[in-house]
């Protein structure tokens, strides 16, 4: 008998058990050139920071957000909550938990900011990789990193380096749940661009069409499914953006702060007006697009601002290639299931770089250049996507052969060109760029179908046409840190990189640009100054020193409001941090002592027009200071009534009259401030300049110092 255990005799074998799937493993390159590009990319947004001036504004409400628990939470930007500043506060609660665990400092403030840096590089590199290979990452993440403005926008502490990690890990997270077909990955796209909204408003939603379009069209699920996973991917997405927004209304008007940049105090008309259409259209405190105003930053409104002399060198270098990459790849694409996975990227990145560009083009209201560090990551995944596959078809099909050498071409032409606009800024470097282009091309033709030893000629040739496309902006980008003097551009309210090469406020055509060169830079082509010298247009004569002893930020028509006396901040703002930057002026010791002295046990030191003003003082004595029209001047956040209350309770002693924001400020940003300019002087006792200043003669005559008592109210 046959035991039960031993086979049959003549049973057949069982087969073998299936090989695994092979997955290709990483070029040895491929992990050393991310780490490269990374520390690469760590240096350029962390080197020389200490020097450099970041946005008094945003330093100011983190600040007030490690003493006050409220202030984080609504973005106040003093720790009494009287006003918020003009965003929501995500980027804010970011860095103000670094700086309650760390301490209050700008190495504290940025390191997250750097992280987030360093993130958006990783995620857009994985991204890259999964679709177009390790060639196409590598590539991708070098344009990225190299991207002056977005080096100049990374060394800052707006919101902006934040929302672009959200925008790009949700684009990436959507990208993976079109090819996956998995839920998960599209609720975590939804929660990435609630938390934009949450950063900087409508901003965070410009790419969610360009998300919307390819995951209906290329994911390979049947309709129902995809229906209702986009429905319970919209109500996640309203979940995470609406949340701070409802959290704010519920809360009675009288125990919140008035929300920044609204015209009633609510969060929901911050949503729709200044940060939603004012943006787009002009108006809600934004100025217009036509060179005057806030539009005025980055010169006229049209389809090639992005081009013009403000906005060229901060991030237009690779735009024409991105473009032609685009056309490109979409059409070798164009008879490829709807499913396929590369041209659903190039849906994606070509939306995300179509959408933003003519969003920021078009726009007639507020319009920083550093707002366009968004475009970024839409240029490097095509330029690192697209030109593989352009060169690849240059490679195997004659028909494409003339394809790269013309994308090639026109990148190394415009290169010329807008360090021609530079004139003696590193005059010998568009000679260099356009040599070693031509080179690149010409060794690309010869040497197009090599193989064997000769194959290393054309690889030599490809390197070459790399490094000529990225040394323009690498140029501008090691102009940020490496500049002489300060670091940090323009400043911290409208940071920029590279040499100026406009007016340097950005009207039509103008200037706008950043820090001069290299080391021995001084003053700036086209006639530019540094930032922070001279008088400044319809502002205060002798804007002086910031805190930290930095040269102030740029300021904007109708000049950023100054206290009485001038002089520079007491004790050097944040030490070795140069918290200066933004605008707003500087602060006269000599009143911050007697304010101090005088305080008689009121919670805020002082009332000031503009939060500008407001956040130097804060950052300079670590007191309470309202703002009371917020940083355009037009908020009505003070109202007779109110400060009737403040005086009475014995919160509030000292307002300053005269000053100004954007907006023109105390008497001339709204009705509502000259209402409260006019009942001040009508009551409070003026303080004589003689009673604080060493030299009264050097008090603005166009600002005053009142004291209000609670006896002076009726």
């Amino acid at each position: 008998m046959t035991s039960a255990t031993e086979p049959l005799p003549h049973a057949p074998a069982p087969p073998p058990p299936a090989a695994p799937p092979t997955v290709p493993r990483a070029p040895r390159w491929s992990l050393p050139a991310l780490l490269g590009i990374l520390a690469l990319a760590a240096v350029l947004y962390a080197w020389n920071l200490s020097s450099g001036g970041l946005n008094s504004f945003y330093s100011a409400a983190v600040y007030s957000g490690t003493q006050s628990w409220k202030a984080w939470f609504f973005g106040s930007i003093d720790a009494g909550n009287f006003l918020t500043v003009d965003k929501p506060p995500f980027a804010l609660m970011v860095m103000g938990l670094s700086c309650r665990i760390l301490g209050f400092g700008t190495w504290q403030m940025m390191l997250p900011q750097i992280g987030a840096a360093l993130g958006t590089i990783w995620i857009l590199h994985s991204s890259v990789k999964r679709v177009w290979g390790h060639a196409a990452a590598a590539l991708a993440a070098l344009v990225l990193a190299l991207t002056p403005i977005t080096v100049a926008i990374d060394r800052d502490n707006n919101p902006d380096t934040i929302l672009l990690l959200l925008m790009v890990g949700g684009a990436a997270l959507a990208l993976r749940a079109t090819r996956d077909g998995r839920l998960l990955p599209l609720l975590g796209s939804a929660v990435c661009f609630g938390l934009a909204f949450n950063t900087k408003m409508l901003q965070g939603y410009i790419a969610l069409p360009a998300v919307l379009a390819v995951y209906l069209y290329a994911s390979g699920l049947g309709w129902a499914r995809k229906i209702r996973n986009l429905v319970l991917a919209a109500v996640v997405l309203a979940v995470s953006s609406f949340w701070w927004a409802t959290a704010v209304s519920l809360v009675p008007a009288d125990d919140r702060p008035y929300i920044g940049g609204s015209t009633d105090g609510s969060a929901w008309d911050l949503i729709m007006g200044y940060n939603g259409l004012g943006r787009v259209l002009g108006g809600e405190g934004n100025g217009g697009g036509d060179g005057g105003g806030g539009g005025g930053f980055s010169g006229a409104a049209g389809l090639g601002r992005l081009f013009n002399d403000t906005l060229g060198g901060q991030i237009s270098w690779l735009i024409p290639f991105a473009a032609i990459a685009l056309v490109g790849g979409l059409v070798l694409r164009g008879r490829a299931p709807r499913t396929d996975l590369t041209r659903a990227a190039l849906v994606l990145w070509g939306g995300w770089l179509v959408l933003h560009y003519v969003t920021f083009a078009t726009a007639e209201g507020t319009m920083h250049p550093y707002y366009t560090t968004a475009v970024a990551p839409g240029i490097a995944a095509l330029c690192g996507g697209g030109g593989v596959m352009l060169l690849r078809a240059f490679r195997t099909d004659k028909r494409w052969a003339w394809v790269l050498p013309v994308a090639l071409g026109v990148t190394g032409i415009w290169a010329v060109v807008l360090l021609r606009r530079a004139s003696g800024w590193n005059g010998w470097l568009w000679p260099l760029i356009a040599l070693v282009m031509a080179l690149a091309i010409a060794g690309l033709l010869v040497f197009r179908t090599a193989s064997g030893r000769r194959l290393r000629l054309f690889a030599a040739a490809v390197a070459a046409a790399v490094v000529a496309s990225v040394a323009g902006p690498a140029a501008y980008s090691f102009a940020e840190p490496f500049s002489s003097g300060a670091g940090g551009g323009m400043g911290g309210t409208n940071p920029t990189a590279g040499p100026t090469t406009g007016d340097g406020m950005g009207g039509p055509g103008g200037g706008g640009g950043g820090r001069g060169g290299f080391p021995g830079g001084g003053e700036m082509p086209g006639g530019g100054q540094r930032q922070g010298s001279g008088s400044q247009p319809g502002g205060m004569p002798g804007q002086g020193q910031g805190e930290g002893g930095q040269e102030g930020g740029s300021t904007p028509p109708n000049g950023g409001g100054e206290l009485p006396g001038g002089g520079e901040a007491p004790g050097g703002g944040m030490g070795g941090g140069g918290m200066g930057g933004g605008m707003g002026g500087s602060v006269d010791s000599d009143l911050i002592a007697y304010l101090e002295k005088h305080r008689d046990g009121a919670e805020w030191l002082l009332a000031v027009s503009n939060s500008q003003s407001a956040a130097q003082i804060i950052l300079s004595t670590k007191k309470p200071v309202i703002s009371m029209y917020g940083f355009t001047g037009s908020d009505k956040g003070m109202t007779v009534a109110k400060l009737k209350e403040l005086v009475k309770s014995g919160r509030l002693h000292y307002i300053q009259v005269g000053g100004s924001g954007m907006g023109g400020g105390m008497g001339g940003g709204n009705d509502v401030s000259s209402a409260v300019t006019a009942w001040v002087k009508k009551h409070g006792t003026a303080v004589k300049a003689s009673a604080y200043s060493k030299n009264s003669s050097s008090s603005s005559e166009s600002s005053s110092l009142y004291r209000l008592d609670p006896s002076d109210v009726n």
